[in-house]
């Protein structure tokens, strides 16, 4: 294959992902059809069969790029942390990052979840997002086992603090605004204070 050829692939492959996240973020999975996206990326149906097997491998593709995402924001958040304290806020910060994000239709919440509300029990998808959630889960419990000799502990108060990051997520893409998220980051901070 030529350096051309790749290129183009590479390009609808990045219009494709781009439109089936902004569709599937704004209509959900089910609600959202290969016509509607391949329209959006302003490619051919051929297209979207070169770059994925099926929907299902689309929609898997899309999970793990909204989990590369939240990651980017979290990396930046936690780059300009110093303490341990500011790391764990990071977390927090990155998800507000998230739900300020310029959507087309507003914030709706947590686009992996909702995701994962639309998937059968079993299916790759929930896997993809309840290793999204679990990391997150981690990354709290890494940082505050800098604050907290007994792991035990630390492993519960991140367990504590993920709970309480997505109930404030779930409340927040109900009320379509990250004020929650800004509420919960307090909280999270007056739990630090008592360590």
């Amino acid at each position: 294959m030529e350096q051309s050829e790749k290129q183009a692939l590479e390009s609808a492959r990045v219009r494709l992902l781009k439109a089936a996240g902004i569709l599937f973020y704004n209509n959900g999975i089910n609600g959202t059809g290969i016509d509607a996206i391949v329209q959006r990326a302003g490619v051919a149906k051929k297209s979207l069969y070169n770059n994925f097997a099926s929907k299902a491998d689309l929609v898997n593709q899309y999970l793990q790029a909204r989990h590369a995402e939240w990651l980017g924001l979290y990396d930046r958040r936690v780059q300009q942390a110093v303490t341990p304290q500011q790391k764990v806020l990071a977390v927090f910060d990155a998800y507000q990052d998230h739900a300020e994000d310029d959507y087309e239709r507003g914030f709706r919440g947590c686009g992996l979840l909702n995701a994962a509300a639309e998937l059968t029990t079993g299916d790759v998808g929930r896997q993809a997002v309840r290793h999204h959630k679990e990391e997150v889960q981690a990354i709290l419990a890494a940082h505050l086992s800098e604050l907290i000799a007994d792991e035990a502990r630390a492993a519960r108060m991140a367990r504590q603090m993920a709970f309480l990051l997505e109930g404030a997520m779930a409340r927040a893409g109900l009320e379509g605004s990250s004020v929650l998220v800004v509420e919960a980051r307090r909280m999270a901070s007056d739990m630090l204070e008592t360590l």
